[in-house]
């Protein structure tokens, strides 16, 4: 059977990772890992998932098995987050599962399009190269269309069109912190979104990463709940991996809003049936985490804590960057400003990169996008110097 497989080319991030580990020199910067870095470069574990950790080796009974919607409790203990106040006008229509990250998440709800006979799905570009990789596998085919403009805004427009003429089924769409550009829609575009989407016909998927780590909690939701409570069905991937630090524990949720009361249960059961399929049932112990520091009011203030002084770390290192943009006038820092989140996109040319990485020790992805969070006060001097050495 192997002999039968053609070669698959390497991930590109991960052939990044081992570049970097394989470089010798003390002060290499490695901009191209998309996980949070404290001043210090480590990503720590949350206190507050420390403490609940603690709980769980003492109190937790048994490991037997959930079922394939996992821990009901971890996603009930989500929602209030999520939906906010409008979680109890979707009563009865919205109920939800939990996934193996955001990226099972996602790969569910495109899963779920399929079954129900879609085949096309909007997809802006460029994003999170998994999504069009998961599109694929299942057989779907993405239409793209564009989504920053050119002034460095997000193109609303482009997307508008697409739903407009109803040329998807589906439309996979970033709830905030976009990933790899940091570049959102503002609250205005996401009302029309949500309007255009409710007069239209194309099932609304929306991706939620990275919640609380672009202006707030509140605010990162806007987007979201907007959508929801303008259309009859929609489908949100959630994922807990960045805004709780529980990477490697994969912890996400699909939530799925269905039309009324009668079709919620299909939906759900049809569910449940691919995720048996995929992964049978979803890893406990993270979402364990979770739902006992959502469900503790103390460990609770104390994760939205650390989640601020992050989103404040993350936000003062796109604000030193745009302050140096006359050092490397032509590389974009200034968009750097108006951008969301761990991600950002520098106009840099592959020969460029290579530069960097060779010359100067600076490791990012051959995009150009770069994680802000792998920026310190430390090297951001050496960054911008580097950037001003290959774009002179």
């Amino acid at each position: 059977m192997f002999d039968r497989l053609q070669p698959q080319s390497p991930d590109a991030l991960l052939q990044l990772i081992k570049l970097h580990a394989a470089d010798k020199r003390a002060d290499t910067i490695d901009l191209g890992v998309g996980v949070y870095r404290t001043a210090d470069g480590g990503t720590p574990v949350f206190r507050a998932v420390k403490a609940a950790e603690k709980r769980l080796l003492a109190e937790q009974e048994s490991k037997a098995y959930l079922g394939p919607e996992g821990d009901t409790e971890f996603v009930k203990a989500l929602m209030p987050h999520i939906f906010g106040p409008g979680e109890a006008r979707m009563h009865g229509r919205l109920t939800g599962m939990q996934t193996p990250g955001g990226t099972g998440a996602v790969r569910l709800a495109l899963a779920l399009v399929k079954a129900a006979g879609g085949r096309r799905v909007l997809l802006g570009t460029p994003s999170w190269p998994n999504h069009a990789q998961i599109i694929e596998d299942l057989g779907l085919e993405a239409v793209l269309f564009d989504h920053v403009a050119s002034e460095g805004t997000a193109d609303a427009a482009a997307v508008l069109t697409h739903i407009a003429a109803g040329t998807a089924d589906a439309v996979l769409l970033h709830a905030c912190c976009h990933n790899p550009t940091g570049i959102d829609y503002s609250a205005e575009q996401w009302n029309e979104l949500a309007q255009a989407l409710a007069d239209g016909s194309v099932f609304p998927i929306v991706d939620v990463a990275y919640q609380g780590l672009g202006r707030g909690m509140e605010e990162d939701a806007h987007g979201l709940r907007a959508i929801l409570a303008a259309v009859p069905e929609a489908a949100v991937a959630y994922s807990c991996d960045k805004n709780f630090g529980l990477y490697r524990d994969r912890v996400g949720a699909l939530y799925m809003l269905a039309a009324d009361e009668t079709v919620l249960p299909v939906a759900a059961s049809n569910a449940n049936a691919l995720a048996r399929a995929n992964w049978s049932m979803p890893p406990d112990h993270g979402a364990a985490a979770v739902r006992l520091v959502l469900g503790d009011g103390a460990l609770s203030r104390d994760w939205q804590e650390e989640l601020t002084m992050m989103r404040d770390r993350i936000r003062s290192m796109r604000e030193a960057l745009a302050s140096a943009a006359d050092r490397a006038p032509g590389v974009g820092l200034a968009e750097l400003l108006h951008g969301n989140g761990l991600f950002a996109m520098l106009k840099l040319s592959p020969e460029q990169i290579v530069r960097l990485r060779e010359e100067h020790g600076v490791y990012m992805a051959a995009s150009g996008r770069i994680n802000v969070a792998g920026l310190t006060e430390a090297n951001l001097p050496k960054f911008v110097d580097a950037l001003a050495r290959v774009s002179a």
